[in-house]
């Protein structure tokens, strides 16, 4: 297993001691969601971040950030973000940044 999804992994077994937050599968990638809605996931080495606002825009300036594209077709989705794991000391704080707005949109 790389590094970066031994990062992840971790990062999301401390993140499904909250309430409401589960383990999942989207598009083929490893997530985390909460209350149905999918929140981090693992994407081609990175982590990736559903995010608004500050967050969304601070996560861009991160070296390395882009929007993720899972397809791989030219089409990034605009909330998310993948950030590499040469700066997973930044995944934590993305990851609660991420689970407080998803938290926010209705259950599915």
């Amino acid at each position: 297993m790389n590094e970066g999804r031994h990062l992840f992994d971790k990062l999301a077994e401390q993140l499904i001691a909250q309430p409401n937050v589960a383990r999942g599968v989207m598009f083929g990638m490893p997530i985390v969601k909460v209350n149905g809605n999918a929140f981090i996931g693992f994407n081609k080495g990175n982590a990736t971040f559903k995010l608004n606002g500050q967050g969304h825009a601070d996560a861009l300036h991160v070296n390395g950030a882009v929007l993720s594209d899972p397809s791989g077709r030219g089409r990034p989705m605009k909330e998310w973000v993948e950030i590499p794991p040469e700066e997973s000391s930044q995944w934590e704080k993305f990851a609660q940044l991420a689970l407080t707005y998803v938290s926010t949109l209705p259950p599915k």
